[in-house]
């Protein structure tokens, strides 16, 4: 296919094959210059021919053009065209036509001026290049009449051209024949061809109660219930006594649970971290920006409601615009998702308000381009992008999308947006054009906002130049409707990284790691796709699926490689050969994140609040955590103890202060996207599960939750044994009955607890039992 084909350049450059030795590549070079009779000083008159396209030109694109092109070259010399090098730069003329091997462009190159020193380090063509460049001079530097260069048409060794695998048209892959007769669905037969290639092969698929635990963190953020896994395992047992193992034994849970409103605040909350979502501005004074969480809400009913991906993308890049003639519920709905482009930091008193409004730009172009296209188009923003084809002025069209907005200084009280007149309705954090004909943006000199050139007007990036487009404002139009055009533009089926950038998001999320494990830049710095083929046939599917995030949910769910046991018996050979598991020859085991684990010892205690939506909670903040703040005094009110039991998600976040239990566990900074949390094994962590009032205060109410059970099933007459509270401990905790070595160590553990406690020993004895499983592998670790 295309895009397989283009990694290999790349590939062979850095990846699978083994460069020449440098000696060698000398000697091979000293003797084809002999057998050509050219000497070590290239004097010979005999030359030896130089084709343009296949060697000049690369070389020229590659190793001079970065400087020498657009208005202002460096020197003066333009090495875009033939016009431009015959009429050379400061220093004169290049050719000598009398003498070709005293020409300019060869001495420069032979004194080392050329290319110049980088960062003070020299950086000299190679034997070979100087060879290429010196045998197209001797034939009078031939330079084919109408061929215009441009930095960005091929990939090379430095950088990535419009060529680049991620820039290429979408195409579906054929699915490959693979040998196993396990396979599920075409994500296995992807998986399997590229196992077999290494003499590789899948580890069984894992056991029923590890996959349905498996399947309710991975769905809904929350673990199982004993009886929800004892339900579940039973009957796939039947399933597969009746229809044989290869039965489709789980399809009925996962439709289950892609149906409950959990599904959205779980895969809701990765989306808020990509977003850079917070209810304050940052900053000094941090304030609060009301109304956020209504965004936060929008987030998950519509991942829940299953919204078409394209239709997700268009509201929230331009809900207003969409909108503008909808009833008036479905307008404020559309007016909510555009506090997307409002989640950002906000300084109410920046050092320069003119220059500060450059900097809200480059916030929401990288937020934008960041989340649906994965690509850095801010690096673009003072100079042309030094690794991918992002000229600057590409910065400039799609900045001037949002320029119309409330970008520079108001009145401090809005908060950097625009007023509830303007928006058309109260109580929204949302974003709209303030003017349908907006003073113009001018591309700025080294990104300095005093130092304007061009106009630049509103357009698509232009990686791929068969879907360019500019973005015209249209006649009587009561805003520009350039982000109008932009989300169109982002969510066209023919965009060729806006399918493939989601599907590795998702399964990112499933698996650990994407099939691009550069998440946020599919650029040419990010990671080369794994399995290039399979990531172009799930973009292909979500697309025919009308954009169904649920579609590609239950294609990966029901496969085998999900399925998998993080164990497989060939782990010692299959680590030799790829140690990160890049094939996935087996699941990856996964810490839970701090969302994930702060709940899970809700749920275990029993104390979770599982309502849906609303204001946030605000979490009671310790007098330890409040040390290094400067105003103190203006921490929140700490929310009633019974609403501070719901779930994660609904946590109001302040960038300024963060709760430590879930910064110990890698929540992220909110200043910028966050495509993928870190996962850290760091002391920290350990202290603040044995020391944090949160841990301590869900292991009391464990204790007190398994007494009250088995109080409950007990006969009158019977004693409240050790066992059947160990018992109900480890059905709650863990979704199963304990083992004989575990009984064993338990009782242990409460017999030296009762004797060191001399205040309420049982109790506490019992609470410090619960404390130990909290804080289990077991218990914080999905298989």
């Amino acid at each position: 296919m295309p895009a397989q084909g283009r990694l290999t350049s790349r590939t062979t450059i850095g990846l699978e094959s083994r460069p020449m030795d440098k000696s060698l590549a000398t000697m091979l070079i000293v003797v084809g210059c002999l057998i050509s009779g050219i000497g070590p000083a290239g004097l010979s008159p005999k030359v030896l021919s130089s084709d343009f396209e296949s060697e000049v030109a690369p070389l020229l694109i590659r190793r001079c053009l970065e400087c020498h092109k657009g208005t202002e070259p460096a020197g003066g010399l333009s090495l875009e065209s033939m016009a431009g090098f015959a009429a050379g730069g400061d220093s004169g003329e290049l050719l000598d036509h009398a003498k070709p091997l005293d020409s300019l462009i060869l001495q420069r190159v032979a004194d080392g001026e050329m290319p110049p020193p980088l960062k003070g380090v020299p950086q000299p063509l190679s034997d070979a290049e100087q060879l290429t460049l010196r045998s197209w001079v001797q034939q009078g530097a031939p330079w084919p009449a109408a061929r215009a260069l441009d930095l960005y048409e091929v990939t090379t060794d430095v950088r990535g051209g419009r060529d680049w695998w991620a820039f290429q048209p979408l195409v579906r892959p054929i699915v490959p024949q693979a040998a196993s007769r396990e396979l599920r669905n075409p994500i296995d037969a992807f998986i399997q061809h590229s196992l077999e290639q290494r003499g590789m092969d899948f580890a069984p698929t894992a056991d029923s109660r590890t996959l349905v635990r498996r399947l309710y963190v991975d769905l809904t953020g929350l673990p199982p219930s004993y009886e929800e896994v004892m339900r579940w395992t039973k009957h796939s047992d039947e399933l597969k006594a009746a229809n044989g193992e290869s039965a489709d034994d789980f399809n009925e849970l996962i439709e289950e649970l892609l149906d409950s409103p959990h599904f959205g605040e779980r895969w809701g909350r990765y989306w808020l971290d990509l977003v850079r979502y917070a209810e304050t501005s940052g900053y000094e004074r941090d304030q609060e920006k009301l109304f956020a969480w209504k965004y936060r809400d929008w987030v998950i009913q519509a991942i829940n409601d299953d919204m078409p991906y394209d239709q997700f993308i268009r509201e929230q890049v331009a809900g207003d615009e969409l909108s503008a003639a909808a009833a008036s519920d479905d307008r404020q709905r559309s007016l909510i998702a555009t506090g997307f482009l409002r989640l950002g930091t906000w300084n109410d008193e920046p050092n320069d308000d003119a220059e500060y409004r450059y900097e809200r730009l480059e916030d929401i172009v990288h937020a934008t381009s960041s989340a649906f296209l994965a690509l850095t188009v801010k690096c673009a923003r003072c100079h042309d992008h030094k690794f991918d084809p992002i000229p600057q002025v590409d910065y400039y069209r799609m900045a001037a999308a949002f320029w119309p907005g409330p970008i520079a200084a108001r009145d401090r009280a809005l908060l950097g947006g625009p007023s509830a007149e303007e928006l058309g309705v109260e109580n929204v954090l949302g974003w709209t054009d303030l003017s349908a004909s907006p003073p113009p943006l001018n591309l700025l000199k080294n990104g300095e906002y005093d130092k304007p050139q061009q106009a630049v007007g509103a357009a698509s990036l232009s990686f791929a130049p068969q879907l360019f487009c500019e973005f015209p404002t249209p006649e009587l139009a009561t805003t520009t409707q350039r982000r109008l055009q932009l989300a169109k533009w982002l969510a066209s089926p023919k965009n060729p990284l806006t399918a493939r950038v989601y599907v590795n998001r998702l399964w990112q999320h499933h698996f650990g790691e994407g099939l691009v494990r550069s998440p946020n830049n599919f650029g040419y710095k990010g990671d080369l796709p794994t399995h290039p083929e399979l990531l172009d046939w799930l973009a292909s599917e979500l697309i025919e699926s009308g954009w169904s995030a649920k579609h590609i949910h239950r294609l990966i769910l029901s496969s085998r490689t999900w399925r998998q046991s993080t164990l497989n018996l060939q782990a010692e050979q299959y680590n030799r050969v790829d140690s990160t598991n890049r094939y996935w020859w087996r699941f990856n085991r996964r810490r839970l994140d701090a969302d994930a684990l702060r709940d899970a010892m809700l749920v275990a205690s029993g104390e979770i609040d599982l309502r849906f939506g609303g204001e946030s909670l605000k979490a009671t903040i310790s007098a330890e955590a409040l040390e290094g703040l400067s105003r103190k005094g203006d921490v929140w009110s700490a929310s009633p103890v019974e609403e501070q039991h719901r779930r994660s998600v609904y946590m109001f976040v302040s960038r300024s202060l963060m709760q430590p239990m879930m910064t110990s566990f890698d929540q992220p900074d909110t200043t910028l996207p966050c495509a993928q949390r870190d996962v850290t094994t760091v002391a920290p962590q350990a202290l603040a599960m044995l020391n944090n009032d949160f841990t301590l205060a869900r292991s009391q109410a464990l204790a007190s939750r398994a007494r009250k059970i088995v109080l409950e099933n007990k006969n009158l007459d019977d004693e409240v044994s050790d066992q059947a509270l160990i018992d109900a401990v480890w059905r709650i905790a863990f979704g199963r009955e304990p083992s004989a070595i575990e009984l064993q160590l338990a009782s242990e553990h409460l017999a030296t607890q009762r004797q060191q406690f001399t205040d309420a020993a049982e109790m506490r004895a019992w609470e410090s039992l619960c404390q130990v499983v909290l804080i289990s592998n077991e218990f914080l670790y999905v298989d």
